[in-house]
């Protein structure tokens, strides 16, 4: 039987051989750098991505052999979904893996801010052990305000029960069983937006989840929110949350996600053919938002623990070994079975 030929990129060093000892039966190339499209190799049938990768139509072009796309998580909006299924190349992703893990860093984002951790931080290692100017504030009887109750939001609801906040949520098709279990309440994400004194982030991005939080509904947020955002950077309009930090509107951000992350690691690709004057914009937005003296900005790292990363990889090789025998699972090309 033949073996596939698979491309696998931006495997951590420490999980190559663990990756390469469970692909046995494959020709694996595995590397612990993201790809570049110049270096791809034209044999490769099963490409495995992180988010960081963006796959859209010269990646397709580029690869004439390609058979499957693997993206090692669970948001697929970094492929060209449309050129896959033209091609009818599935997509298989990765439903679930570190809902607990990404609520923990959300949770920790919060108790970062509400302690001022990372100024705290900061001034004791620059010799000062003043506290004068670091006071921070209690999470108990605030109102938090949960947009998404999904695998995520479900364990940061978990999570904050345990401090005595008051918890609101907003989801098109609310789970009143679960509401009824964790003692949470739905509402109109207006009614969230003017109620929370935190407001946190838990939903996929999609055309109609692009800029919910815009300057609209900032102006519908208590003065002095909180925003926290783990899932993509999307979700968020930049020159509106920077709006929003500047007037004071919005007290303080935990960010672990930018829309135009790529342009802030890779300044260079701001002088391509294709880029458009709004990326330029809006990268120059979220390099204020890093700046900014009331942001915590993490670098997409929310999933990032060794517990994640291999229920990522292990999920992700059953897809590639499914596919092999012609079967496909977790492909986001084809509906879901209920």
């Amino acid at each position: 039987m033949k073996k596939l030929n698979c491309a696998f990129y931006n495997i951590l060093p420490d999980l190559k051989t663990y990756t390469r000892n469970k692909m046995s039966g494959f020709n694996l190339t595995i590397s612990d750098k993201p790809f570049e499209l110049e270096k791809l190799d034209s044999k490769t049938e099963i490409l495995g991505i992180f988010v960081e990768a963006k796959i859209d139509k010269k990646v397709f072009q580029k690869l004439p052999n390609l058979k499957m796309i693997a993206t090692f998580s669970t948001g697929y909006d970094h492929v060209d979904l449309k050129e896959a299924k033209k091609r009818k190349i599935p997509i298989c992703n990765v439903p679930t893996y570190g809902e607990n893990t990404v609520a923990q860093h959300a949770m920790a984002l919060i108790l970062a801010i509400s302690k001022k951790i990372f100024a705290s931080t900061k001034r004791v290692k620059e010799g000062n052990f003043d506290y004068h100017g670091l006071c921070g504030f209690d999470l108990k009887d605030k109102t938090v305000g949960i947009v998404g109750t999904g695998h995520i939001g479900y364990y940061m609801i978990k999570m904050l029960s345990g401090f005595d906040v008051n918890i609101i949520a907003y989801d098109p098709f609310p789970n009143t069983k679960l509401a009824k279990e964790l003692n949470f309440k739905y509402v109109s994400l207006n009614k969230l937006l003017a109620e929370s004194d935190i407001v946190s982030l838990h939903v996929p991005l999609l055309p109609q989840t692009t800029h919910m939080i815009n300057k609209r509904n900032i102006k519908k947020m208590k003065p002095g929110v909180i925003i926290i955002n783990t899932s993509r950077g999307g979700l968020i309009e930049p020159e509106a949350l920077v709006w929003g930090l500047e007037t004071g509107h919005i007290a303080s951000a935990g960010i672990d996600v930018l829309e135009e992350e790529r342009y802030i690691s890779h300044p260079e690709f701001l002088f391509e053919q294709n880029c458009q004057a709004q990326d330029v914009k809006d990268s120059l937005m979220e390099n204020i938002i890093i700046d900014h003296p009331n942001t915590i900005v993490t670098p997409h790292n929310a999933f990032n623990t060794t517990e994640a990363i291999k229920r990522i990889i292990d999920t992700s090789i059953a897809n590639v070994k499914a596919f092999s025998k012609g079967e496909t699972q977790n492909d986001v090309t084809k509906p879901r079975k209920k």
